[in-house]
């Protein structure tokens, strides 16, 4: 049974998604303030996160820095604040997806499928390779690891940088529109905004480019989207 760490400081919140998570068959882990989110996570290696945003010791977007910078594990936002630059903040940190208070538990919970389908998604997709390996010139994508690597300097990205990577390069010079990439690597129950594409890219290119890679990149084809794009 996978373990689903919950983290709010709201017992009432806490208790309606320990029933339903407990429900659709996973075993939940509670936090009521950000230390101790961190110390279950470390005890506990959970499936993915719930993790409220407004909490007590530490505030979820830095429990959410905390985590992944050790791990991949799927991170849901859950606050009630909605404003859209601190939903795309949430998710330049690392977080999988975000869900604004007041919400339905069974929203929660198809939330949590999408994302713990998506982590696995790699490893059962027709579309990737059996070596899960892709190398295109310096650039070197690795799934099984979960890593990226630029003329052997290995780049520091998060979950999803890695996935739109893989998603880019995968099609060398095929043109994904910010719907493409939402439903792709959100996934088509993904609320977003198509703004958070652009912060996305923008910030995966800055960490891609403290390294030279002149014979390709994240090309922006205006008016529609983005494409990895092969020098000639």
């Amino acid at each position: 049974m996978q373990n689903i760490l919950i983290a709010d400081d709201n017992a009432d919140i806490t208790n309606v998604l320990a029933a339903y998570t407990t429900k659709e068959g996973y075993n939940p882990i509670i936090a009521t303030d950000g230390e101790e989110a961190l110390k279950l996570f470390d005890e506990h290696s959970p499936a993915a996160v719930l993790l409220d945003v407004m909490m007590p010791k530490m505030d979820g977007y830095e429990v959410c820095r905390k985590i992944r910078a050790k791990s991949n594990v799927p991170i849901i936002l859950v606050t009630a604040r909605g404003e859209g630059f601190e939903k795309i903040m949430g998710l330049d940190i690392g977080a999988d997806d975000y869900i604004v208070k007041p919400f339905s538990p069974s929203e929660v919970m198809a939330r949590l499928r999408a994302v713990l389908r998506r982590m696995t998604a790699p490893e059962t997709s027709s579309n990737i390779t059996s070596e899960n390996f892709i190398k295109i010139d310096n650039l070197e994508i690795n799934l099984e690891e979960y890593s990226l690597s630029i003329g052997g300097e290995k780049i520091a990205l998060t979950k999803k940088e890695i996935e739109t990577m893989w998603t880019l390069a995968e099609n060398p010079n095929k043109v994904f529109t910010r719907d493409n990439l939402l439903d792709s690597l959100w996934g088509f129950d993904y609320y977003g905004d198509p703004r958070t594409v652009d912060s996305h890219i923008k910030r995966l290119r800055a960490k891609l480019d403290t390294v030279e890679h002149p014979n390709w990149s994240i090309k922006t084809i205006w008016g529609m989207g983005y494409k990895f794009n092969i020098e000639n």
